[in-house]
């Protein structure tokens, strides 16, 4: 049975995308190592978790975790004095043994990313490592996870619009969310769902545009077991899968068949990882507990007041919005801009619900590709709804909670943004304008970061500043500077070929792989 014919990626073409990818890398060691350590969302209780793990001290009960003495000395450390006079781990462990009374929630998820993480420290040695350098080498493990999505955006985009042009454009559109680098680059249990979402996605492109073959089908299963055994966030995937497998290959494969297809990829899936999912239905009743229960029980409204649909609209996806395009920190205290993420959320929604779905080629794949995000941002609604009722607390509300289908949205983007009817020479100048403007957004959010954290929120780095890095900083600040210079002059390279290149493929070629 042939597969659609898919376009030949030239030697030239293959050596930008390698090169965009490489720079994304480097964008993500940036905010590795400029974000201050425990900066990042959660950071102190995914660090906990890892070692945890890394000294034997297993998985317990959801809110049952309470974080190290270690880890709270640590934090403290951080605040008192520079790195000159920072410890060790095992120095941490040694003068600080034991649990404190802060509840960890990490266990309310699959260890799977902790289990990583503790190889790592295992493997470098943890305990001779400075505190906050074993934190780096676990946010650059991270970063090393992330760095592939550039890859599989543009394999994606190239697959769904065959426009080597939009290809590119889907890798530089990984640089227009400050915040993807911000988590990705952090010690967190989303890196790895990040990934595994993305190749997720890919794969599902792949089988929605005639890749019938059995191998995709079951690397796709084996992809969604992994997802779901990392992260309760990668559940809404399940359903995506099942959609995926019986669209594919519709009036050329028989229904029967596609159902049986449907099977045999979530069966894949559920010997990877539905067991845990079984496991928790079977301890706790529940799918996922609340790590945070015991510490934010139920409470009922004031008697003057009840619950309100517009306060929790606005607080709901007023962070949703902040948290998607940018807003690093441990509690998201910094944005690149209420109003910039506004007019970003309002672009980007008017575009891909105006354009993307419009009749033609794509439209059986766009609709197919929504179904991931719709149902991460409904079930995270639900959830949101539903703390909020019991609790009187707007929370569980996060934008990165979207970035396991990412790609998805980015695939959608450069259907909708191709379509726009654009007059005289509009087509050929857009994507020109979008080259710059989506990487500038990132390089802006990092700006901005790096003013907030290293010169006091009161403006661009400074002399000051420098200092104050070469004295807190896990590197020397010249190690940033290069960095930085490379991802410039990476960036400048990926902005000047998508101006130069073409719009339409090259002519294709067709493969027959049996399904």
């Amino acid at each position: 049975m042939q597969s659609e014919p898919h376009p030949v990626v030239s030697r030239s073409e293959g050596l930008w995308v390698a090169v965009l990818t490489a720079v994304f890398g480097l964008w993500l060691v940036l905010w590795a190592i400029v974000v201050p350590a425990f900066q990042a969302p959660d950071e102190p209780a995914h660090l906990d978790a890892a070692v945890h793990v890394a000294t034997g001290s297993g998985w317990p009960a959801p809110g049952t975790l309470h974080v190290s003495n270690a880890v709270q000395a640590a934090q403290r450390e951080q605040v008192a004095g520079d790195s000159s006079t920072w410890s060790t781990v095992s120095e941490l462990l040694a003068a600080h043994p034991g649990d404190s009374t802060t509840v960890d929630q990490m266990t309310q998820h699959p260890p799977t990313a902790y289990v990583v993480d503790a190889v790592v420290l295992r493997v470098l040695h943890y305990g001779s490592l400075r505190w906050d350098h074993a934190l780096v080498a676990l946010r650059l493990v991270d970063a090393l996870l992330v760095t592939p999505l550039a890859l599989l955006a543009w394999a994606s985009v190239r697959r769904v619009t065959r426009s080597p042009r939009a290809g590119l454009m889907g890798a530089l559109a990984l640089f227009a969310t400050p915040q993807l680098a911000s988590i990705g680059a952090s010690v967190t249990n989303d890196a790895l769902t990040f990934l595994l979402g993305g190749v997720v996605v890919w794969l599902a492109t792949r089988l929605l545009t005639g890749d019938l073959r059995r191998r995709t089908l079951v690397g796709l299963g084996v992809a969604l077991g992994l997802l779901v055994w990392t992260k309760g966030t990668g559940l809404p995937a399940v359903p995506f899968v099942a959609v995926v497998a019986l669209v594919a290959g519709a009036g050329v494969v028989p229904f029967r068949r596609r159902v049986l297809r449907a099977a045999v990829a979530l069966g894949v899936a559920a010997v990877i990882g539905a067991w845990w999912w079984l496991r928790n239905l079977w301890l706790f009743r529940t799918l996922q507990p609340d790590g945070y229960a015991a510490i934010r029980p139920d409470r009922p409204f004031p008697d003057d007041q009840g619950p309100s649909v517009w306060h929790f609209l606005d607080v709901s996806w007023g962070t949703l919005a902040r948290t998607f395009w940018g807003s690093p920190g441990q509690r998201a205290q910094v944005s690149i801009g209420d109003l910039l993420t506004a007019v970003l959320t309002l672009v980007a929604l008017v575009v891909l619900v105006g354009w993307a779905f419009r009749r033609g080629r794509t439209r059986r794949t766009a609709w197919t590709l929504a179904v991931f995000p719709a149902l991460l941002l409904l079930l995270q609604t639900a959830s949101s709804a539903k703390a909020y009722l019991d609790t009187t607390e707007v929370a569980g509300t996060q934008g990165r909670y979207l970035f396991p289908a990412l790609l998805c949205l980015v695939v959608l983007s450069a259907v909708a943004w191709r379509r726009l009817p654009l007059p005289g020479r509009g087509t050929a100048v857009l994507p020109r304008v979008l080259a710059v403007v989506l990487p500038a957004i990132g390089l802006w959010g990092l700006a901005v970061a790096a003013g907030w954290f290293w010169n006091a929120a009161t403006g661009p780095l400074s002399a000051a500043s420098i200092a104050r890095y070469e004295s807190w900083g896990p590197v020397p600040f010249a190690v940033v500077a290069v960095v930085a210079v490379l991802v410039a002059v990476g960036l400048t390279g990926g902005v000047l070929r998508v101006w130069v290149t073409p719009t339409r493929s090259t002519p294709t070629e067709v493969s027959s792989p049996t399904p």
